[in-house]
C-alpha cells in the first residue's frame, strides 16, 4: 500500500493548499483506504479504523455515556455499512467530546 503521505503529494491540488485542507485530505486518504470497493466500511472496520488511527481522541472517553453509546451502535447491527458522510460525522463527534480537543484549545500560539 502506497503511504498516506505519497498519496497525498500525488494530489496536485494540495500542492499549495492550506493544513486545513491536507487534513481533510488526509482523513479522505485513510477513510478511502480502508472502504471497500463501494466505498463503505463494515461497523467493526469503522471501530478499528477509528481505534488504529483515532486513538488518541478517544482515548480516555470509555466512561463518556455518549462515547458507550456511539461504540455501542458500532457493534451492533452487522451487516449495516457506514459510508463516507456517516464517518466524518462520527469522527467529529468523537472529537468534539474528547479530552484532547479540549487540550488542543488550549495550547499557547507565538509568532
Amino acid at each position: 500500500s502506497i503511504p498516506i503521505a505519497k498519496q497525498l503529494a500525488s494530489v496536485k491540488a494540495l500542492g499549495k493548499g492550506s493544513d486545513l485542507e491536507k487534513a481533510f485530505a488526509t482523513t479522505a486518504l485513510v477513510y478511502n483506504n480502508a472502504a471497500d470497493p463501494e466505498g463503505k466500511l463494515s461497523k467493526a472496520e469503522t471501530k478499528s479504523l477509528l481505534q488504529t488511527q483515532f486513538g488518541g481522541f478517544i482515548q480516555g472517553q470509555e466512561n463518556k455515556l455518549k462515547y458507550q453509546e456511539i461504540i455501542s451502535a458500532l457493534d451492533e447491527e452487522l451487516e449495516n455499512k457506514i459510508d463516507f458522510e456517516d464517518f466524518m460525522i462520527l469522527l467529529v463527534s468523537l472529537a468534539l467530546m474528547s479530552d484532547l480537543l479540549q487540550e488542543i484549545k488550549n495550547v499557547k500560539t507565538t509568532k
